[in-house]
């Protein structure tokens, strides 16, 4: 009775809970933590979003169950959102399921495709549940690299023609979590014509498509001739309108694969509360101005961090899209690791930030920064950081912690 769970022993230490323990005791002593480390959008939800849940919830009918594959205004909505900013054409009824967030999709998704020693190709470094869903659901995952360039079709090649058995799935993600990476529309093609030669299903998580700081707004792997033979793609309202709590998302795509994500569904929850589900529709059938001021936001924070931390003497390279910065371990701190170096940066300096080896093993020598903090707190936070680069005690915002 003692020995561990199945499930429970496949999966790695969380490194994340290395870090939180630190965190809570720093702030137990009065430490100030800026906190760069969560991807949690402070930003608050956009005024008519939340008048609109306000209205439905004082509607006692709207408090039974819903239905786990989202409301029909709800599909609809997400099937006209689609047609609007990618030419995409979707049936709500049978192409679009709402999710709780992407990440609820994705796990989702891998119960029901996955059979015990079923590979998939993974990038890394990438968020955790792109690859803990498929090992949870008993998948073997292959990594691959999380950049889109040559590189990745040639790996992409290697990894169909020597994995045994062949891998049954795909995962993409650009704008990518954590390192930024935006994937252009040529790379979709080539990645496409491969999949469908090779009856490879592709399962896109596109939570950050507004949320990009270049001319050109990020594609949707959709909008390839073909595509939608063998794919999935995974969106979230949590960055787009800074809905995070609120656990909204959408799978569209592939028939087939979205018939099975909403039969495991069915079995495992009856879907989000039905006031949040008309809120969200109402979100997605209004204009862009609260997703144009979000991103606004973003832009701007970003521009303060690279430029402030790069005077502190942190060179941060500035990402095109998503809500973080994916920055490489200083130099003279390359040999801890990430995670060592997240753990000296909040003793030394009350900064948090994201250690890379907890996206994958390949995102060891970076830490990602989420820009989840206003600009005042990202000046302090590059102040504290230049103390502590240039050798000073950082003596106002800091008590000395344990090592640990």
């Amino acid at each position: 009775m003692s020995e561990e769970f199945h499930r429970i022993r496949r999966l790695p230490p969380y490194v994340f809970e290395h870090i939180n323990p630190i965190k809570a005791k720093a702030r137990a002593e009065g430490v100030d933590i800026i906190d760069l480390g969560m991807g949690n959008p402070d930003l608050p939800t956009p005024t008519h979003i939340v008048e609109k849940l306000k209205e439905t919830v004082a509607n006692p009918r709207t408090h039974r169950y819903s239905t786990s594959r989202g409301i029909p205004g709800l599909r609809k909505a997400q099937a006209s959102y689609y047609g609007r900013r990618f030419g995409v054409k979707l049936d709500p009824n049978t192409q679009v399921v709402a999710t709780l967030g992407s990440k609820e999709g994705f796990a989702n998704m891998a119960q029901a495709i996955t059979a015990p020693g079923d590979v998939v190709l993974v990038p890394n470094p990438t968020y955790p549940i792109h690859s803990f869903g498929f090992i949870m659901s008993g998948g073997v995952v292959r990594s691959m690299p999380a950049d889109p360039n040559e590189d990745f079709m040639r790996s992409l090649d290697r990894a169909v023609r020597h994995s045994i058995p062949k891998p049954i799935a795909l995962i993409l993600n650009y704008p990518a979590n954590p390192t930024a990476y935006v994937a252009s529309f040529d790379f979709y093609k080539e990645v496409v014509d491969y999949c469908r030669r090779n009856e490879i299903f592709i399962l896109s998580d596109l939570a950050y498509s507004e949320i990009y700081f270049e001319d050109e707004p990020p594609h949707s792997v959709l909008e390839v001739p073909g595509a939608m033979d063998v794919t999935v793609e995974f969106t979230s309202m949590s960055k787009t309108f800074s809905m995070p709590g609120w656990r909204m998302g959408f799978a569209v795509g592939n028939e087939r694969l979205i018939a099975a994500l909403a039969r495991v569904k069915s079995y495992l929850d009856y879907g989000a509360f039905t006031p949040i589900q008309v809120a969200a529709a109402s979100a997605l059938n209004g204009d862009d101005s609260c997703i144009e001021e979000v991103r606004g936001i973003y832009r701007h924070r970003r521009d303060v961090m690279v430029e402030s931390f790069g005077r502190a003497g942190w060179h941060i390279p500035s990402p095109a899209a998503t809500m973080f910065a994916w920055a490489p371990i200083p130099d003279q701190f390359a040999d801890l690791g990430s995670l060592e170096f997240a753990k000296l940066l909040i003793r030394e300096t009350g900064v948090a930030v994201a250690p890379g080896v907890g996206f994958g093993e390949y995102g060891d020598q970076y830490v990602r920064l989420a820009f989840v903090e206003n600009e005042q707190r990202i000046r302090q936070a590059a102040r504290a950081i230049k103390k502590f680069l240039g050798g000073q005690a950082s003596n106002g915002n800091v008590v000395p912690l344990a090592k640990g």
